[in-house]
């Protein structure tokens, strides 16, 4: 629950810096969080299960529990089993996050931020709030907004334009104050305007005297165009059964990497109970950095062997199952020789 809360914290801060800067709607963001959740438990759930049974026996080991059960008749090779029997529940529960759940976060992900490029500057304007669209350079604040033949509409409308383009001073700008604004397409060129009404408009550079004063009817702001989106689906949001059978390298290393996921669960369970393993006055938390260091490293080649297959580096035979075997490898060296793990002296 900490690594999920840190996690989505630090991706939720980056969504509402998106809405603050007016490229998403703020009342979507929970929404993304949601269909991102899945991505964040595939990289969670597997360390919080490394983690845990390395705290949990690291404890028994402190206090010579683990000794005591050991001596009991309890083998080393029954404890490995009964870990895993236990890790298995985790691996159904990542392999229906991997399979399923997380490409139906990432095609509706993909939906959401389609929809959220489809809409204009008045869709994205809160009430009372000022908002900075196209990089800075307009600021954007409605008193109210309404809605009118299905339409929505701001009321109260003030827009700031920076004129530096023109006008050659970086000072120079638009204050422009309309009694409304509603979107607007050309039907022939399918380019997006904010229609102002009742217009007063004052145009200088700040500081001077030297401005001037039109009203107008009406006004058109051109907004920018709407976002383009490939009509391809990325691999990631493909449904496994699409990728199966695929000759395309791009979906073979997703296939992989989905599956990778999943063998991860019982080849960091074989790392971690011989791993855990410490003397008693060494302290149960003496391996965790080692052990975080040693999972990310294995994250992190499991995502370099993916991206290698797709771009076609790496053969889809050879893939990600070399990654694998390299860890699988280390965790029997590991059980074989736990007591080379060991860090300190006997007490």
């Amino acid at each position: 629950m900490v690594l999920l809360v840190v996690a989505l914290t630090s991706r939720f801060i980056q969504y509402l810096s998106q809405a603050v800067a007016g490229e998403i709607a703020s009342d979507v963001l929970f929404l993304l969080m949601f269909y991102r959740l899945p991505d964040f438990l595939l990289v969670i759930v597997p360390l919080a299960l490394f983690l845990g049974i390395l705290i949990a026996f690291g404890r028994m080991y402190a206090d010579n529990e683990m000794v005591v059960l050991m001596s009991s008749g309890l083998s080393p090779l029954r404890l490995l089993l009964l870990t895993q029997g236990a890790a298995s529940a985790v691996l159904v529960f990542v392999a229906i996050v991997s399979l399923a759940l997380a490409p139906w976060g990432e095609r509706n992900t993909l939906q959401l931020e389609q929809e959220q490029g489809n809409l204009t500057e008045i869709d994205l304007i809160a009430p009372g709030q000022f908002q900075s669209f196209a990089r800075g350079q307009r600021v954007t604040y409605a008193k109210g907004i309404s809605t009118s033949n299905g339409m929505r509409e701001l009321n109260g409308v003030f827009v700031a334009v920076n004129t530096e383009a023109s006008a050659g001073n970086s000072d120079a700008l638009r204050l422009i104050f309309a009694q409304s604004a509603r979107p607007e397409i050309d039907p022939e060129s399918g380019a997006r305007f904010m229609r102002l009404d009742n217009v007063m408009q004052y145009e200088g550079v700040a500081g001077q005297a030297d401005y001037s004063v039109g009203q107008f009817d009406v006004q058109s702001i051109l907004l920018p165009a709407a976002t383009e989106f490939a009509g391809v689906l990325e691999e990631a949001t493909l449904r496994t059964s699409e990728l199966f059978g695929s000759d395309s390298i791009e979906r073979q290393a997703e296939l992989q990497w989905r599956l990778s996921v999943i063998l991860l669960i019982p080849i960091i369970t074989l790392i971690a109970v011989p791993l855990a393993k410490v003397r008693p006055r060494q302290g149960r938390y003496g391996k965790l950095l080692p052990a975080a260091l040693l999972y990310a490293s294995y994250f992190l080649l499991l995502q370099f062997a993916r991206d290698a297959v797709a771009e076609g580096d790496i053969i889809p035979a050879i893939g990600l199952w070399w990654v694998h075997l390299l860890f699988l490898v280390l965790g029997i060296f590991i059980y074989r020789h736990p007591d080379l793990t060991l860090i300190g002296r006997k007490a």
